[in-house]
């Protein structure tokens, strides 16, 4: 054969080996890491006892005695301990009335600190930065956020800037989500994502219930976190993003309806909580979960979840047919639960660790139960609902650095993050360990010996139970009493 011909016929093959050097070559640039991540702890006076805690309650003239019985049932039941954070603004007595700067500053004092310590602990200057993203969904301000961040710290003028509101706690997973999507059509990029919740103009001051209960569960809290897909940082990388998925019912009125601002009837805006609140939950859930559990389990575990399903479907429909033709005594279909409950496929075929959003004791027990977790997997969640309580979209990261502290993430384990939010939203991702993670330096390092404790009783109940015994015509509590 001749050097023409042998080229001719080459020429398929060489193409085909271009093509397929360029996909390794693109595929390899387009993955998501986390370089490292620094979490918020703000300063020992702006922590929150049991006895101040109920000084802000009885600075409240709008309460009644209802009000103060539904308050104790709250936080007793919450799950919160008594060193989560507040924003200043409560400890100065201004919750009825903040400022706009004090919001300001309340943001300033976590950016600052946050950032700096990140961006030094890892050695990447700001002028490296290519992309921010900033979530804190409750305070708009003008220059942005972003934009007030990219002033202190002089960032490049050709940085891609993205500045999130109203998203609510699921909203870090959207941000890294922005992240991901960005890294795909660009290489060598360093990300920078911040996510927290301004408190300070969102403390709500009236009495009506489903509002005053995000006083008891919303904490102070943020989270810093350096993403980037340069393959020579890899190595030097905590985690690795293998797959995240958004499910968003806001098109439901029930859904969108359930987690909300609004103003009171007295015209004092608040964040309203819903009763159908649960349901709505757990409708994303289980969306969520249809979509991603292919995408994380192994083939195994779907094959024995569609065999036991069709089976159980079998046996109730046998079941069926048996009562009906009058076979339903002491037969198949009569006495055999077991049999007719629905088939529950194990997460933890393809998961190691699950890092659950704090939104409530009631959210942490409905997942465990759910995904059928054991406590051990359920610990990381319960230790950051009662350190720090819910920090909104920084929930997440807290846990993750509980299980980072307790040195359980070991190279190569995978990590199922899972979070809710207003609109309403179920968000989730699996991340993937890149290297042993031996404890490092987080907010958890001073205290994480004492935990978990050797209880979670919450104290209000010891000191203000006499509540219950109050009659609601005489109840009044005095200007000058008395905390125990």
């Amino acid at each position: 054969m001749n050097l023409p011909v042998l080229f001719l016929y080459s020429l398929p093959l060489l193409y085909f080996f271009i093509f397929l050097i360029k996909f390794i070559h693109k595929k390899r640039h387009q993955d998501c890491y986390i370089l490292d991540y620094e979490l918020y702890k703000p300063t020992d006076d702006r922590m929150l006892c049991t006895r101040f805690c109920g000084e802000v309650i009885r600075r409240n003239k709008n309460l009644g005695l209802r009000e103060y019985q539904f308050l104790l049932k709250a936080i007793v039941s919450s799950g919160i301990g008594e060193q989560t954070y507040a924003p200043r603004m409560v400890f100065h007595g201004r919750e009825e009335c903040p400022t706009y700067e004090e919001g300001i500053e309340e943001m300033d004092e976590f950016f600052f600190d946050s950032i700096t310590k990140l961006l030094k602990r890892t050695g990447i200057p700001p002028s490296e930065i290519d992309v921010l993203v900033v979530n804190v969904s409750m305070l708009a301000a003008v220059p942005s956020l972003a934009s007030r961040i990219i002033n202190h710290y002089k960032m490049r003028e050709d940085i891609k800037t993205y500045n999130l509101t109203g998203m609510g706690c699921s909203a870090s997973l959207i941000s890294v989500n922005i992240v991901q999507n960005i890294f795909k059509t660009q290489k060598n990029k360093n990300a920078l994502v911040i996510t927290s919740e301004s408190l300070t103009p969102n403390w709500y001051a009236g009495n009506d219930r489903s509002m005053i209960l995000a006083n008891c569960l919303f904490r102070s809290g943020g989270c810093a976190m350096l993403l980037t897909n340069k393959t020579a940082l890899k190595r030097k990388s905590m985690f690795k993003l293998k797959c995240l998925v958004r499910t968003h019912h806001g098109a439901k009125d029930e859904a969108y309806g359930c987690c909300i601002q609004r103003e009171d009837d007295q015209g004092r805006i608040g964040f309203h909580l819903g009763k159908n609140l649960p349901k709505a939950a757990t409708r994303a859930f289980v969306d969520n979960l249809k979509e991603i559990a292919p995408k994380i389990l192994p083939v195994r575990e779907l094959l024995r979840f569609l065999v036991v399903s069709w089976a159980k479907k079998l046996v109730k429909s046998y079941s069926n047919t048996s009562k009906e033709a009058g076979v339903g005594g002491g037969g198949v279909g009569s006495n055999n639960n077991n049999n007719n409950s629905r088939a529950v496929i194990n997460f933890k075929t393809g998961v190691d660790h699950f890092c659950i959003h704090t939104g409530g004791k009631a959210v942490i027990d409905g997942i465990g139960s759910s995904l059928s977790l054991s406590e051990y997997d359920l610990e990381p969640a319960r230790m950051t609902l009662h350190r720090f309580g819910n920090t909104s979209a920084s929930s997440l990261w807290y846990v993750l650095g509980y299980m980072e502290a307790k040195k359980r993430l070991k190279k190569g384990d995978r990590i199922f993050m899972i979070s809710f939010g207003a609109g309403f939203k179920c968000n989730s991702g699996l991340w993937e360990v890149v290297r042993d993670l031996d404890g490092g330096d987080n907010a958890w390092k001073d205290c994480i010996d004492n935990y978990p404790p050797q209880t979670l009783a919450n104290p209000f109940l010891e000191k203000f139970g006499w509540l219950h015994n109050e009659d609601p015509d005489t109840f009044s509590v005095p200007d000058d009493y008395v905390i125990p």
